[in-house]
């Protein structure tokens, strides 16, 4: 594959919200990513959002707009390379305010 793929949370991520509201845009992250998606990068929107909240955050987004070429989901291409469609999701690169950097537990 020539492309990376990049999975971005929501919550606190791409919008400065409490689930379920919806909040400000972290401006910042959506250029960086509406410029990796123009190189020809994958998107995939990785949340615990489910149900009506989901819905309200992929709006969310596509007001931004954003699109995603998966959502908590792993891409098409990769069930096929793999043969199967694991939980874990396969990114090059993942955006969640959740991350902790190594040197934070390893020193």
């Amino acid at each position: 594959m020539d492309y990376k793929i990049i999975a971005v949370d929501f919550d606190g991520t791409l919008c400065y919200s409490e689930w379920p509201a919806l909040g400000e845009a972290n401006k910042k992250l959506i250029d960086y990513l509406l410029k990796e998606q123009a190189s020809g990068n994958k998107l995939i929107l990785w949340t615990c959002r489910a149900g009506k909240a989901l819905s309200d955050a992929i709006d969310w987004c596509h007001d931004q707009g954003l699109s995603f070429d998966a959502i908590n989901d792993n891409l098409p291409e990769i069930i096929e390379l793999y043969g199967n469609n694991s939980r874990k999701i396969t990114c090059d690169i993942y955006i969640d305010d959740r991350n902790m950097p190594i040197e934070a537990i390893c020193g």
